[in-house]
């Protein structure tokens, strides 16, 4: 029996760094923007990610994409 895939909601996590700590080392911090279309690019999501992050002052560290599918044994 083969088991199937279908593509759920989508989470993008954003980290960025917000300043520094006392020690002098990066604060980072995160946000995370939920129910993104499961057909998006990763591409596209990174771009929008970025993009609306280059409208702050804090630069982006990385951009994490977190796919949701749901499994069924066909």
């Amino acid at each position: 029996m083969a088991v199937s895939a279908t593509p759920l909601s989508s989470t993008v996590v954003i980290r960025y760094q917000s300043g520094t700590t006392p020690a002098g080392g990066p604060e980072i911090r995160q946000k995370s923007l939920n129910d993104v279309k499961a057909d998006a690019t990763e591409q596209d999501v990174y771009d929008v990610a970025t993009a609306l992050f280059s409208l702050g002052q804090h630069p982006v560290i990385n951009v994490l994409l977190k796919k949701n599918f749901e499994l069924l044994n066909q």
